[in-house]
């Protein structure tokens, strides 16, 4: 029995060939996009579980006061991390110190590297449970050792053995290869993790973290945990949690004592996708675009099934001779359901086989875009599980209307010809041709607004000139040692207009600093400005624009303790005449000197954060580079990088383009839009392929009606009006639900911006307008091709 069902469904899937092809591809197209979706959204809930110990790994924050507002960081004071390790033992296995992952030099004879890595204690690979390929999980507790990723190990090393060969970290370290790890998985918080030193040798060599060890109000590094197996996170968070705030009371730290900082304990499982804090409360992050991505997953699919029960209802009615005959000859109702679902599985399974075909060739650039390393999950049995039900439940849902209302017809009237389908027989489907472009009204809707906000950041004005301006990053001391060397010799080549020290990028201040005094300060009010130690020549470098004073100047010895502000701290210091204000930083004292404009140099998003800019007093590590305009650039590079090999041969020309750089801030939202705007597109010509197939149906079952029609004189534009209005009709309904909703939806999501585009009305009309056109364009061809047809063919059977 069923192999005569499947060779029925067969033969009904050929003689229909137009109508398979549709319901086939829109399908196939459907299941792809959830298939790439649900691959994305399974890379996301997977992130950092490739640590054995994911369940109890966990990241000290704090929370923080200013000025009423609770601000929430990563950073921390080194001995929260003794005290913590020392005072806690029953609660934690391990506590792990850890700089920030940054670029460092590695060195092996000629070969030097810019690998990003950092500085950790020695259980650090415990807690991250390493793969380790040579050596043991133990070799940082040698202050002069290091561990490298397989990646890196092979890049300077070759085919060799890595072990106990000795590196040169930062041309100041001289370090011995103990240990090769595995890469680490894309999908995890450490995945740029290409080396890792010992915590020791950063702590003992630098002269200036002596200091740091018992300074309570630095923030400068991380702190990663791992609870002992019985231990409460929420219990341990509330032991640790006044442990900064004490211990600043003991040392008598006012400022920080103001900022009443809180500890707690934040789970490994929440660092990707709940990393957004707003007030103290963690508000979710990531984990939006998982639930974004879901529900669009979801619509594209529900696009796709209602193509396939449209036209799968269309067609039903035109074999209700069929189904008239075989219950004359014998057939029961439960052999017609069982025929009519079968064709309907051998439908929705083509259209799976189809899609793994289109994943597979599509999976390569959809990682490119979405910034992941994804594969089709071939050998898990959920993937699998979930394809074949969505196939069953579709085919099942899909078959349901023929199998079950077509069964019901009584032969006698069937054969008569006295079967005639209902008024509201085509109900259904106008409804569902209604969802379905609401469905794509509303991802166009969103998809539009997405690119205009990161459009609408990207054309803020940002303070500074960034073209032609180059960032290069300094992990050694010749550079600033001869600077002045350095600056005459890059001028000289005539391809650079200027060169400038200073402690941050322009695109990220790197340092903050609270606890200022000046006149009129109202003493209750708390103070955190950004902190960029600058030489003379940045002002001139940046391109930035002076609203009042001057610039730094080398030539005057008073400038030392000179400062500019930008507009954000003179309006938060409440200062109406600003130049030669005394501000006071413990017993040091800075005078006003200049006042910038606006400079956006953290987020795009937010607000420019109050920021003072001083003479560098020690070396930097940033060296900023403006390129002559009327000169090429790369051979100014070239220039550059000559002069800077000349006097550091041991380090890579590593240097980045400032407008590189402020780009990669929208990298998120960007990738957000692109994936949006993909499914968007999918959306549409899925339901744009259905509408082509109703519009085919409408067209072969009013043949005669408009042969009659041009026979009495109808024009061929006549016709056309005359069938597409019912489709214009439905996709006005659909707008009318559309626009409601994508408007809430989205103006709710902006609100996550406090720098953010405006909901304009022309959006929705040109979607309005849009989407009637691709409407009308879609039908059109089948509507014009009934027209022209001769009505002599269509009325001859008359």
């Amino acid at each position: 029995m069923i192999r005569n069902y499947i060779k029925i469904a067969w033969r009904n899937m050929v003689r229909n060939k137009f109508s398979s092809l549709i319901n086939i591809t829109g399908l196939a197209v459907g299941m792809a996009v959830a298939m790439l979706i649900g691959l994305w959204i399974w890379d996301e809930l997977s992130f950092n579980k490739y640590f054995k110990n994911y369940d109890r790994i966990v990241m000290a924050m704090q929370h923080q006061t200013l000025n009423g507002n609770v601000l929430t960081q990563t950073y921390m004071p080194i001995p929260l991390g003794y005290k913590m390790s020392q005072e806690y033992r029953n609660d934690f296995k391990y506590v792990v110190l850890a700089t920030n992952i940054n670029e460092h030099i590695l060195a092996y004879g000629d070969k030097k590297l810019n690998q990003m890595g950092n500085c950790m204690q020695a259980e650090a690979p415990d807690l991250l449970t390493l793969n380790m390929l040579k050596g043991n999980r133990k070799a940082l507790q040698d202050p002069s050792s290091i561990l490298l990723s397989n990646k890196l190990a092979k890049a300077l090393f070759g085919d060799a053995d890595p072990m106990g060969k000795v590196l040169k970290l930062d041309a100041k370290w001289s370090v011995k290869v103990s240990g090769v790890y595995q890469d680490l998985p894309q999908n995890t918080t450490f995945n740029n993790l290409a080396f890792i030193a010992p915590w020791n040798l950063y702590i003992t060599t630098m002269p200036w973290l002596k200091r740091a060890e018992t300074k309570w109000g630095n923030n400068s590094w991380q702190i990663f945990c791992m609870l002992n197996p019985h231990a409460d996170i929420d219990a341990v968070s509330a032991k640790i949690r006044d442990l900064k705030l004490n211990n600043l009371a003991l040392q008598n730290d006012k400022v920080g004592v103001a900022f009443k900082p809180s500890i707690f304990l934040f789970p490994i499982s929440k660092w990707h996708l709940y990393s957004e804090f707003k007030n103290g409360v963690n508000t979710g992050g990531r984990i939006q675009f998982v639930w974004m991505f879901g529900i669009i997953g979801v619509f594209v699919l529900f696009l796709a099934c209602i193509n396939f029960m449209n036209l799968s209802t269309a067609r039903s009615e035109k074999r209700a001779k069929e189904v008239g005959i075989r219950k004359t000859i014998g057939s029961l109702r439960s052999q017609l359901i069982g025929q009519f679902f079968c064709e309907s599985l051998m439908v929705t399974a083509f259209g799976l086989l189809l899609s793994f075909v289109l994943v597979q060739l599509t999976l390569p650039w959809f990682n490119q875009v979405a910034d992941k390393n994804m594969s089709i999950l071939w050998a898990n049995p959920i993937f699998w599980l979930m394809c074949v039900s969505f196939s069953l439940v579709t085919g099942l849902i899909a078959g349901s209307y023929p199998a079950l209302y077509l069964s019901s017809f009584q032969p006698v009237k069937v054969l008569k010809g006295t079967f005639k389908a209902g008024r509201l027989a085509a109900l259904p489907r106008k409804v569902l041709v209604v969802l379905q472009f609401t469905v794509s009204i509303i991802l166009i809707i969103g998809t539009v607004i997405i690119f205009r906000q990161v459009q609408f950041t990207k054309n803020r004005p940002v303070g500074y000139n960034r073209d032609g301006l180059i960032q290069v990053y300094m992990k050694t001391a010749p550079i600033h040692d001869h600077f002045a060397a350095v600056r005459h010799d890059l001028l000289e080549t005539g391809t650079i207009a200027e060169i400038a020290e200073s402690g941050s990028s322009l695109t990220e201040v790197s340092s903050n600093y609270s606890g200022f005094t000046w006149r009129g300060k109202d003493p209750n009010t708390q103070d955190d400005f950004g902190w960029v130690p600058i030489s003379p020549e940045f002002g001139k470098v940046a391109g930035w624009t002076l609203k009042e004073g001057r610039n730094f100047s080398k030539d005057m010895l008073t400038d030392s303790s000179g400062m500019i502000l930008n507009e954000s701290a003179v309006k938060f210091m409440g200062l109406d005449h600003p130049i030669g204000e005394i501000i006071n930083s413990g017993p040091q004292q800075f005078r006003v000197i200049g006042v910038i404009q606006y400079m956006v140099m953290s987020s795009p998003y937010d607000p420019v954060k109050p920021t003072m800019f001083s003479l560098l007093s020690e070396r930097e590590n940033i060296i900023n580079i403006r390129v002559n305009p009327h000169a090429s650039t790369r051979e100014a590079l070239a220039k550059a990088e000559a002069i800077f090999k000349k006097y550091d041969p041991d380090s890579p020309f590593d240097y980045h383009f400032t407008d590189t750089e402020y780009a990669k801030k929208f990298g998120d939202e960007e990738r957000i839009g692109k994936l949006s705007a993909l499914f968007t597109t999918l959306a549409i010509f899925i339901s744009c392929l259905g509408l082509f197939g109703m519009a085919s149906f409408m067209a072969e079952q009013r043949t005669k009606e408009i042969g009659v029609r041009k026979v009495l004189g109808a024009s061929v534009f006549n016709l056309w009006r005359l069938m597409s209005a019912d489709f214009v009709v439905l996709i006005v309904i659909s707008l009318l639900i559309a626009i409601p909703v994508a408007y809430y939806f989205m103006h709710g999501w902006l609100q996550n911006y406090k720098y953010r585009t405006e909901l304009s009305w022309w959006i929705f009309a040109a979607t309005g307008i849009g989407s009637i056109i691709i409407t009308l364009c879609t039908v059109s061809f089948q509507s014009i091709k009934a027209a022209l047809n001769n009505p002599v063919k269509s009325l001859r059977s008359e």
